[in-house]
């Protein structure tokens, strides 16, 4: 009887081990994600979700929608008008860049200046909403000027939270994005600072945020402080495919004007804008936004 059940138990226990696992494997891996406030460099982070580039339309979604209000002497195509003094200068500041582009990667785009009062601020947001005018086109303004950030105030935004709060591990990426009444346009304002931004944007996680929303948008397009002043403009500069630089006419100093440049010597400077030309100047020849330049009142700060 002892060899009989002997028996019976292997033939019990081969059977056993024949048939597959009732518990059926996930049909998706799952990766943790690590909170807001975890880590604090890019070496930390969990890689970008796959569904990041596969369906950012539902993702973008999440984005809050805020109720903005644009000042109408400098932010040129939220006035429903087709014939805005300034609006061709952007539709061929435009058209330059979509030349460039089909040269070389381009997607990420630093807009800054020499100094201050040079009209980065008012060229960045401009040239995001003519791209956007184009049908599918979707742009993301970054303002990464921490120091000074003016984004929100000529589009008439909500303040925050930013990269200030997601330098610090304080919010996520979804947070920091507001989506406005124009379609396809997606703003992160700066948000409130009170620490050093130079250490601040060297921490990593700018550059994570940037690669994490490349496949998302069309053109990221992220407005720096100036780059003669600080050095927050070079450090961005390592994040971005390409630099255009700001220079406004009978004001920025030449000698500033060639120090940026050499800021970015071995960066892609793809263009220079030249601001506050007036019409009796140069009509077309070159990049002139007379609402912009003609008008003391319509100066941005930044």
């Amino acid at each position: 009887m002892s060899r009989i059940h002997e028996a019976l138990k292997k033939a019990e226990q081969e059977r056993a081990m024949s048939q597959p696992s009732r518990e059926a494997p996930p049909s998706v891996m799952e990766v943790p994600t690590e909170p807001a406030g975890v880590y604090t460099s890019a070496a930390t982070l969990a890689p970008p979700s796959p569904a990041l580039s596969s369906a950012p339309e539902s993702l973008l979604m999440r984005c809050r929608q805020t109720n903005w209000a644009p000042d109408p002497k400098t932010m040129l195509f939220f006035s429903g008008e087709e014939h805005v003094a300034g609006m061709e200068e952007f539709r061929t500041l435009r058209s330059r860049l979509y030349q460039a582009r089909e040269k070389q990667p381009l997607t990420k785009l630093l807009v800054t200046s020499a100094l201050p009062k040079e009209g980065k601020t008012f060229t960045a947001a401009n040239l995001a909403q003519v791209i956007v005018r184009q049908h599918g086109r979707r742009v993301l303004l970054l303002d990464a000027d921490l120091r000074n950030p003016q984004l929100h105030n000529a589009l008439g935004a909500e303040p925050g939270p930013g990269p200030s709060e997601y330098l610090r591990s304080e919010t996520d990426e979804f947070s920091v994005i507001q989506r406005g009444p124009m379609e396809n346009l997606f703003l992160i304002p700066a948000g409130v600072n009170n620490g050093n931004p130079a250490e601040l944007l060297a921490n990593g996680r700018l550059k994570f945020l940037l690669s994490r929303l490349d496949t998302m948008f069309d053109w990221i397009i992220v407005d720096s402080a100036p780059a003669v002043p600080v050095a927050d403009a070079a450090l961005l500069a390592n994040f971005c495919d390409g630099v255009l630089l700001v220079v406004r006419s009978n004001s920025t100093p030449i000698d500033a004007a060639r120090k940026a440049r050499k800021e970015f010597a071995d960066r892609n400077v793809v263009g220079v804008v030249l601001n506050g030309i007036t019409p009796d100047l140069s009509p077309y020849s070159q990049y002139y936004y007379a609402a912009y330049g003609s008008e003391p009142k319509a100066e941005a700060k930044n």
